[in-house]
């Protein structure tokens, strides 16, 4: 086969080839989520979220996070940050009321960018595409935690670290977990009875969440943080009740639900508002 032939060939080939995808960019919206496997940052139009005014019980987990977020968004440094604990105490809720508090008072200078857990191996990819981008990108990932013999951790401590080329100037991550240490203590027992030397196993194990310059605790509520919630919020919906109707109908539900939390305070008003026939 001739030269000129194989080149005709890979003209032809060329012409039919779909041109490569562009790469991905912060614009058109405040939030957006990664699919690595397409390289593309698919937008968000709306936000599910609550307004930061009625999160309740965790006034000082909001001054945190809040001001950090605020700070980042002004063009400061500011602080990657864990938020561990209790489930539905707000945690993720509080990430993105902060996110839209930010654009609030500085419009369109922070978008919001949700990384998937089982995506935290492609984050690199993800802060290189955003590495030379102006504006500025929260990056978080929901309910992050690693089972035994989950190496990504390893890939998330490296771009917590920064590595050779440092975390980008324009990126902050935030990540909520259950766990406080981001691994279950089975594992952390397990690599300290059978490692050669026991601290440093659990070092290694432990040290993940060390790399979270803000380092945030939600706990469970007691029952008038309860009732604070359920109140903040029916009041936000209008719902025809009085508090003591609420508060007797709320403690039933917490009863059935087996604890109290925001989560299950939002799910109470819920149910409320479907009752009373009022809308969200």
């Amino acid at each position: 086969m001739d030269t000129e032939l194989l080149a005709r060939i890979a003209a032809a080939l060329e012409r039919i080839a779909p041109p490569p995808a562009p790469p991905p960019r912060l614009e058109g919206a405040d939030a957006f989520i990664w699919h690595p496997a397409q390289q593309r940052l698919a937008p968000v139009p709306k936000v599910s979220r609550v307004d930061l005014v009625l999160l309740q019980g965790v006034q000082r987990q909001k001054d945190i996070i809040l001001e950090n977020t605020l700070r980042f968004a002004r063009g400061f440094p500011a602080n990657n940050a864990m938020l561990w604990g209790a489930r539905g105490m707000g945690k993720s809720s509080l990430v993105k009321a902060a996110h839209a508090e930010a654009n609030r008072l500085h419009p369109g200078s922070l978008a919001l960018i949700e990384i998937h857990r089982e995506d935290i191996r492609t984050l690199p990819e993800l802060l290189g595409h955003l590495r030379v981008q102006e504006r500025r990108a929260l990056v978080f990932c929901d309910d992050l935690s690693f089972e035994k013999e989950d190496a990504d951790y390893k890939a998330l401590k490296s771009v917590l670290d920064g590595g050779i080329e440092g975390r980008p100037s324009n990126v902050l991550f935030y990540a909520t977990s259950n766990r406080r240490h981001l691994m279950p203590r089975d594992m952390i027992e397990n690599e300290r009875g059978s490692a050669i030397n026991p601290n440093e196993a659990v070092e290694e194990k432990v040290s993940l969440s060390d790399r979270f310059g803000l380092w945030v605790g939600f706990h469970n509520c007691d029952q008038d943080t309860f009732f604070a919630m359920i109140e903040g919020y029916a009041a936000a919906m209008n719902l025809p009740a009085t508090q003591e109707e609420l508060r007797a109908a709320a403690v039933e539900w917490s009863v059935t639900r087996g604890g109290r939390s925001g989560r299950v305070a939002w799910q109470f008003i819920q149910e409320m508002a479907g009752r009373l026939g009022v809308k969200g």
